[in-house]
Parts: structure tokens; C-alpha cells; sequence
């Protein structure tokens, strides 16, 4: 029986250490075809894929802002979710493949279709109300403004 391939191996194609011999050839029967990633229907991602692939991301920070990127090509916005906390933000999406080329007529199929989520601790508290997210050309940019604690506010006091 067949092992689980790891997401890396499914978003690549490769094949993992144990799928080889001492001589580096593949050790299996089944073509390579066979071993890459299924095509999901949109109502199978979340329901039947019983694993999530983790979406790689860049993650870097300025004086007044974390800046999250992510390639999401393929992705519609409507299938993709942003959860933002002051100190964390989840990504979930969706990338659906078109079932419109029969399976034996496929040479290659390296793409990784299916669900995908990633968590990420922020190195620094934001204000989660200033929060863009934009997808331009298969880029999702996400920006968090930081909160500035060295900023203050001077209270009047209001009699009765």
C-alpha cells in the first residue's frame, strides 16, 4: 500500500527518500502520472481532502508596518480567507482546478490543487482595523499597520 505523499511532494511532484533504492531509481510501478496531485471539484477541497497544504508566504516589517505576501495564482478573492488577531493572522484558501482535459490525456501535473491554510505569529501588534489585504496578478498583499506604542493622547477632564 502506498504511502501519503507530503504536501512538498504533491505541490513539486517529487518523490520522497524511501521511493528509492541504494542506486537512486524509483522503486514503485506506478508511472509518475499516477502519483501526482488529484484534481478536486470545488465541493471536494474542504470536505473530502483530509489534508491542508501549507501556503509558503514572505513575511517582513518596516518601521510602521508587516508586510505578509503570498502567490495565490488561481485563487478567486471570494475563495480565499484572511483571519487577523492583534498578534496573528491564518490565510485559507481554495485552488480549483478546471476538470476540462481527461485524465489520460494529462503529461505532466505538478500544480497542487486543493485546500490550503497558514498561521503566523507577528513579530509586533497591529491595528487590526487599518489591515489591506490586495491580490494583484496571482500576488496577495497583506499590510498591518503596527500599533505605535510610543504614542500618546492628552484627556481632558469634564466636570459635572
Amino acid at each position: 500500500m502506498a504511502t501519503k505523499r507530503s504536501f512538498f511532494e504533491r505541490l513539486t511532484g517529487s518523490l520522497s527518500h524511501d521511493e528509492f533504492d541504494d542506486d537512486l531509481t524509483p522503486h514503485h510501478d506506478e508511472p509518475k502520472l499516477a502519483q501526482t496531485p488529484h484534481l478536486y471539484t470545488q465541493d471536494q477541497v474542504f470536505e473530502e481532502e483530509p489534508s491542508v497544504g501549507e501556503l509558503p508566504i514572505d513575511m517582513f516589517h518596516t518601521g510602521t508596518e508587516v508586510i505578509i505576501k503570498a502567490l495565490v495564482a488561481g485563487v478567486k478573492p471570494e475563495d480565499l480567507e484572511i483571519s487577523i488577531t492583534r498578534d496573528s493572522v491564518e490565510l485559507r484558501g481554495k485552488r480549483i482546478a478546471q476538470a476540462d482535459v481527461p485524465e489520460q490525456e494529462h503529461l505532466a501535473r505538478e500544480l497542487y490543487w486543493g485546500a490550503f491554510a497558514r498561521s503566523v505569529h507577528l513579530p509586533s501588534e497591529i491595528d487590526i482595523d487599518l489591515a489591506e489585504a490586495r491580490q494583484e496578478q496571482g500576488l496577495l498583499t497583506i499590510r498591518l499597520p503596527k500599533v505605535n506604542k510610543d504614542r500618546q493622547a492628552k484627556v481632558k477632564v469634564k466636570g459635572l
